[in-house]
């Protein structure tokens, strides 16, 4: 097993998940087998319970894991299937390691930072890397390791030195080490102090970078790269400058440029590698830079307005974001995201800010298609239901994702069944159970909020009459869909009937058909509304279905993409 370290200094957010996941594709273009780790330093057992304005969007895997959003960026560009433990917290360790103490596993020894927490720590990724991630059922070969942060927090100190004892565990021939660092560009000048303090920091801690990458926002200059070679004790072939381009999906084939992978192979002694693996890793890297030469070559836009209430920080939906871009770089189109924050919709605003209230609905009206995704909280809600509500009656396309399907549903019960004052229990709780849009799953923990939602991969069976479905035809027909879930409450089944009678469809179900999972409707270029996520299984090279629905019917195209050919559900096209 190969280890590459991927750590981070100067500042946080610095591009560090971007970089590990495309040095991860490159080892797949190379024929190996990749798995990915992330080190998360804070306290939390897991992202589940964070806002996403604290700390991104949580992302979802199939066994249920909540998830740093990093993990997310591992299996869209590697196209794996990772599981909760891929994601390392330091409550994570500690509750393991306590656990091991309060059963008496340490035989009345002193428990330590070192040497228990840190052995715990080098234990689950050696553990982890070997769980096979993608199709084959093999083994990995390769183990990227994200260390969240930034090396010097004082969270971080015991994943640190945990790594700097793994180097010598695995032996310094499978342990490779790329630090990222910043290069601010002040006065026109490249500086470079901030990364020559941070390797200074780093190898005082007992870890020398094998590779330092470089962000800045313009290309560096030789000069610049052979001073931060000088004073970093590295050859200026281990300088990787990572400059800002058009779309992060470049970053593999910039540092392909830069022949970061002539310098990997030669420092983990990378031996031979099949002609079969070989030369399925030539046509993934064929397929990579046809993908973006074909978008950068692009010049029809479609505007997406996304309506939602974590719109001040971007990583709240970075999923979603993801799969609008994998959509409409497949619909070889440009994408422009107009970002709406839901509650600039509502009458309230229209009182307190005029202005405010006619921008947000002018990117409304001007929009091709409109998105709600999910979120939680009564914040914003009356917005998102009048988002849906103008998407309805103006045949304008509109997909709703988990709380954007309930409040399709809340409105058109509202609308269209006359129940003016119905809502979701989650925003009224004395809400009558027999007016209520949306209820309580009888089958989840009301109190305990971390890990206790319907989580995870599950199957959505659509129903027998549906085969005029826009998303089923997009699903290639199929008679079922296995997707990724994360959602306390679902559509009252009381209303269902009368719903369904009033033309809303429920298309797609769960597996014991009680539970509504998709909504449809009938006469419109694309109404859709899904209770699972299917941001979280979309690819690079294989969107996401609803998200390829939603782009298309904006862009015009939707009949054309419908005739494609290799429309294959769970297949690349």
């Amino acid at each position: 097993m190969k280890y590459v370290v991927v750590s981070g200094g100067v500042i946080s957010g610095i591009g560090k998940g971007v970089l590990a996941s495309s040095t991860g594709l490159l080892f797949k273009t190379l024929g190996l087998r990749v798995t990915s780790i992330k080190i998360d330093p804070y306290m939390n057992i897991d992202a589940g319970t964070m806002s996403p304005l604290e700390h991104g969007e949580c992302f979802v895997l199939n066994d249920g894991g909540e998830v740093d959003l990093d993990l997310g960026n591992y299996e869209r560009y590697l196209n794996i299937t990772l599981t909760r433990n891929h994601n390392i917290t330091t409550g994570k360790i500690y509750s393991h390691v306590i656990e091991k103490e309060r059963n008496g596993d340490y035989l009345g020894k002193t428990v330590q930072v070192v040497p228990h927490i840190t052995s715990a720590i080098q234990d689950w990724i050696e553990r982890v890397a070997k769980i096979p991630v993608d199709d084959t059922g093999l083994e990995p070969e390769v183990c990227i390791i994200e260390l969240g942060g930034t090396v010097g927090d004082i969270e971080s100190a015991p994943f640190v030195e945990a790594l700097r004892q793994f180097q010598f565990r695995v032996g310094v021939e499978n342990f490779a080490l790329i630090h990222v660092s910043l290069v601010p560009v002040i006065h026109g000048e490249q500086k470079t102090k901030p990364t020559q303090a941070a390797i200074k920091d780093l190898r005082s801690l007992g870890l020398t970078p094998d590779m330092i990458a470089c962000r800045c926002q313009e290309e560096l200059e030789v000069a610049t790269i052979e001073k931060i070679g000088m004073f970093c004790h590295v050859g200026p072939e281990q300088v990787i400058a990572v400059h800002d381009v058009n779309s992060t999906y470049h970053v593999p084939l910039l540092l392909i440029q830069q022949k970061i992978m002539k310098f990997l192979s030669k420092k983990l002694h990378i031996g031979e590698i099949s002609q079969e693996a070989s030369v399925k890793g030539d046509k993934l890297l064929s397929k990579w830079k046809k993908l973006t030469t074909a978008h950068d070559r692009s010049f029809e836009t479609v505007t997406i307005a996304l309506v939602g209430k974590y719109t001040h920080l971007k990583d709240s939906y970075l999923s979603v974001i993801k799969a609008l871009e994998h959509s409409s770089m497949s619909c070889n189109r440009r994408l422009k995201i107009e970002w709406v924050e839901s509650s600039d919709l509502e009458e309230e605003t229209k009182v307190s800010d005029l202005s405010k209230y006619h921008k947000a609905w002018h990117y409304v009206c001007q929009a091709d298609g409109i998105l709600v995704p999910g979120g939680f909280g009564s914040r914003g809600i009356e917005g998102m239901i009048a988002a849906a509500k103008y998407a309805r009656e103006n045949d304008v396309p509109y997909l709703g994702v988990c709380l954007g399907l309930q409040v399709a549903v809340i409105e058109f019960v509202r609308d269209v069944l006359g129940i003016k004052n119905s809502t979701s229990q989650e925003f009224d709780s004395e809400m009558p159970e027999d007016i209520a849009s949306v209820v309580y799953m009888p089958d989840v923990d009301q109190v305990k909020l971390g890990g206790t939602m319907r989580l995870g991969i599950h199957s959505t069976k659509f129903v027998e009459d549906s085969k005029w479905s826009k998303l089923r035809q997009l699903y290639g027909g199929s008679e079922s869909v296995l997707e990724r879930h994360r959602h306390r409450y679902e559509v009252n089944p009381k209303l269902i009937k009368s719903i369904e009678e009033k033309g809303l469809n429920f298309i797609g179900k769960d597996e014991t058909e009680a539970r509504m999972e998709i909504i449809e409707l009938k006469d419109h270029k694309f109404f859709v509304g899904t209770q699972y996520h299917p941001e979280y299984l979309s690819k690079v090279l294989d969107p996401s279905r609803p998200f390829l629905g939603l782009v298309a019917a904006s862009a015009g195209i939707l009949d054309d993409v419908l005739a494609r050919e290799d429309l294959n559900y769970k297949g690349e096209f």
